[in-house]
This record gives C-alpha cells, sequence and structure tokens, in this order.
C-alpha cells in the first residue's frame, strides 16, 4: 500500500500551489480563501489514538488563529450550513472565509510549527474539503429608481427564532472567458431576480471571481457569491417568487453548468468591511 502523500480530505491543485507560493511581491496582494468544509462523524486520527470526538469538534480543537495572526491573516466569514439547497451528494457543514495579506502568505502558514502542530486536528477532523483562492468582483448597479430598503420594513424582517443568512453560491458556468466573466443568461437572470430580492432586503456581502482552487475533488469554479438575507423566511420568499422561477427557467439553468447554493447562519460576517479595507 503506497504511504499518503497529501491530506486525506481532498487532491491539492500543484500548479495554484506553485502560483501561491511564487507570485512576486509587485504583483501580488491579499486573497480570500472561501472553505467548504465536510466533517466526519467521528474524528479519525492518522496516529491511530482512539478517538470520541466528532469531527466538528476536532476542527475546533485545530481552530489555527495563532497561526493566521502570525501571517496577518483573520477569518471575515464563519458559518454553519442551515440548509443546502443545490449541489451534488457532498453535504456541507460549514463555510468559512479567510483573508491573508498576501498569497504567499498562506503557503508561508502552512511552514509554521503551530500550525503543523494543529493540523492533525484537521486532517483527522475533515472528511473532505474545497478551498478556493478568490477576489472580490464589482457589485451589479441596483435598479433604476430603486431605493434601499430598511429591513424593518421588509415582509420578513429578522426575529430572535429567525434572523440573518447568508447565501452563498458556488458557480460554474457553461460558458466564461474568466472568472469575473458573468455570462449573459447569467447576467439577465441577475436583473430580473434582484428586482424581487431587493424587496426582501437582499444585501451584497460581496460577491468573488475564484482565480484557483488549492484543494478539492478536481473540479473548477468561477465565482462565489454570498448574499445576506433579513431571515430566512425572505430568501424562502424570493426563491419561490414566481417572477424569479421563470427567470431561473429561461437564463440560470441555461448559464450554470455546477452550482452549490447554501443558507448559512453566520457567526461571524465581516465579509463587506474586509473588500472595503
Amino acid at each position: 500500500m503506497s504511504e499518503q502523500t497529501g491530506p486525506r480530505y481532498g487532491t491539492i491543485d500543484q500548479a495554484y500551489g506553485l502560483k501561491l507560493a511564487t507570485t512576486v511581491a509587485d504583483d501580488d496582494g491579499p486573497v480570500w480563501m472561501v472553505n467548504l468544509m465536510k466533517y466526519r462523524e467521528v474524528a479519525d486520527y492518522a496516529d491511530g489514538r482512539e478517538s470520541t470526538v466528532t469531527g466538528e469538534e476536532a476542527d475546533d480543537l485545530y481552530s489555527p488563529l495563532d497561526s493566521l495572526a502570525a501571517v496577518g491573516a483573520a477569518p471575515v466569514l464563519f458559518g454553519d450550513v442551515d440548509q443546502q439547497l443545490l449541489g451534488d451528494e457532498t453535504v456541507w457543514d460549514r463555510v468559512a472565509v479567510v483573508k491573508y495579506p498576501t498569497r504567499r502568505s498562506f503557503t508561508e502558514m502552512q511552514s509554521l510549527p503551530t500550525f503543523q502542530e494543529s493540523h492533525k486536528h484537521k486532517d483527522a477532523g475533515m472528511q473532505s474539503t474545497i478551498v478556493m483562492g478568490t477576489q472580490p468582483m464589482p457589485q451589479p448597479d441596483a435598479p433604476a429608481g430603486f431605493t434601499p430598503v430598511d429591513w424593518a420594513d421588509v415582509p420578513y424582517p429578522p426575529t430572535a427564532e429567525d434572523g440573518p443568512v447568508v447565501v452563498v453560491h458556488v458557480l460554474r458556468f457553461h460558458d466564461a472567458d474568466a472568472a469575473n466573466a458573468t455570462p449573459t443568461h447569467m447576467e439577465q437572470y441577475q436583473s430580473e431576480a434582484a428586482k424581487v430580492a431587493l424587496r426582501h432586503g437582499v444585501r451584497i456581502n460581496g460577491w468573488f471571481a475564484v482565480e484557483g482552487t488549492i484543494i478539492g475533488d478536481g473540479r473548477a469554479w468561477h465565482q462565489v457569491r454570498f448574499n445576506e438575507f433579513p431571515s430566512k423566511a425572505a430568501f424562502m420568499a424570493v426563491v419561490t417568487d414566481p417572477a424569479r422561477l421563470e427567470a431561473q427557467k429561461d437564463h440560470r439553468e441555461v448559464a450554470i453548468a455546477d452550482t452549490y447554493t447554501m443558507i448559512v447562519r453566520a457567526g461571524l460576517n465581516m465579509l463587506t468591511a474586509s473588500i472595503k479595507a
């Protein structure tokens, strides 16, 4: 049996890893690493120890905040998946975004002793993961004449039982020349869907172009979008709106080759501020 040479929870893209490690300083800059996480039911440690902790608990032990801080990085979004609406058989448990000051700092962190020591918990707890390096995209313009709606005035405002949610869309298009080039059919869908979503208080936390997937299952992705709604009920009202459903059939389904759509309850959400910083 061959010896395991990489992480058990995904395949490393060596070409993108080389880009992260060798981008010259003049061309380097911040990168937002988007993490999709699926946990083992019970943590499986490579040293064979008996374990009674869950995969999620092992990942909590991993929590590399000291290592992140050492290279100037920090989490800017973190939350549990409340519901996954679209995607293949993988049902993700958590989503996180970490902002690194440079691409090279991401690879430098991997060699820190503190990171290497804590990584055994991630390896034990993680069943599979996708980690994408991304860059912010310009936000689309609001429809002409639109006046922002206060969340107190939307049909489904936030409540103690149903507070704000972040809807995460991971997208691969049928026809895209570049990650930040949205196909025409998707733009047409966005225009129609926005008329519904804006009435329900949607706020764009950030749209990101994927420049590479450092670890995953071999699939390439084009964009990751984070849209915040005042409540899950507000988002579901958009999902079931007849006008949006028609636009989905005519345009969204034509544009998208592969996707995950997840409703996330965020414990930390500084995504918009991290883009403006």
